[in-house]
């Protein structure tokens, strides 16, 4: 086992990288909006509502309607989107084809794994619980664990201290822009997945590799991102 503070940190994003949401928050922002009668959206609107956390994501399906909703108006509606959505957990999410195996081999190769999401924590942990992944990430941080979240540098950077790493030994993977900014921001490599919920073709991201299936997610290429040979 290489040691700690030696070892590289590989953080995944968590919706549209580990896991496939889509169904389950496309049925509770549906649940929520519904509340005032507005039609549902759809698995193809999920693209451009996705990547800041429940919050905006309800904003902008209220904008998406054309119905703005006022700050005010949006604790009710968020509470309501949290309770249906932590009761259906984990519903019809799943991780994505190949995820185990490769996350048991970077473990066994002696990397650490973390979560970096902009999901809220309380939102994130359970579903990842549900899902019996937990015990492979040495760190999990929502978009409201620090006071910033990605496309911010220190979510990422704060990510990969409290799983026990460095920044000089991290690669981030993601399928949005904010999960390619964060790490350009950190200054750490990127891996982009085609499969998750970008609304813009994932190789104009510009993140440093693209994989197409988690069976190419291999410790060379995580160690060659990271050393540059």
């Amino acid at each position: 086992m290489i040691a700690t503070s030696k070892a590289t940190t590989v953080v995944f994003d968590l919706d549209g990288t580990l896991v496939d949401t889509a169904p389950d928050l496309v049925a509770s922002l549906n649940h929520t909006i519904a509340q005032r009668d507005l039609a549902p959206v759809t698995y193809e609107d999920l693209t451009h509502l996705v990547g800041q956390g429940a919050r905006v994501m309800i904003t902008r399906a209220f904008a998406l309607r054309g119905a703005p909703v006022s700050e005010s108006e949006l604790p009710p509606l968020l509470d309501r989107f949290i309770e249906h959505y932590a009761a259906g957990m984990p519903g019809l999410s799943r991780p994505y084809p190949g995820l185990v195996e490769a996350l048991d081999r970077l473990r066994d190769a002696g990397h650490l794994l973390a979560v970096c999401t902009n999901k809220m924590e309380g939102l994130a942990r359970p579903l990842i619980e549900a899902l019996s992944l937990t015990g492979y990430f040495t760190a999990i941080t929502g978009g409201d664990t620090f006071a910033v979240r990605k496309p911010d540098a220190a979510h990422l950077t704060g990510t990969i201290d409290l799983a026990g790493g460095v920044p000089q030994k991290a690669v981030m993977i993601g399928d949005s822009i904010n999960d390619i900014l964060a790490a350009r921001n950190a200054g750490i490599p990127s891996i982009a997945v085609p499969f998750g919920y970008s609304d813009v073709a994932i190789d104009t991201l510009g993140a440093t590799a693209v994989i197409n299936h988690f069976d190419e997610l291999t410790y060379e290429l995580v160690e060659h991102l990271v050393t540059g040979r």
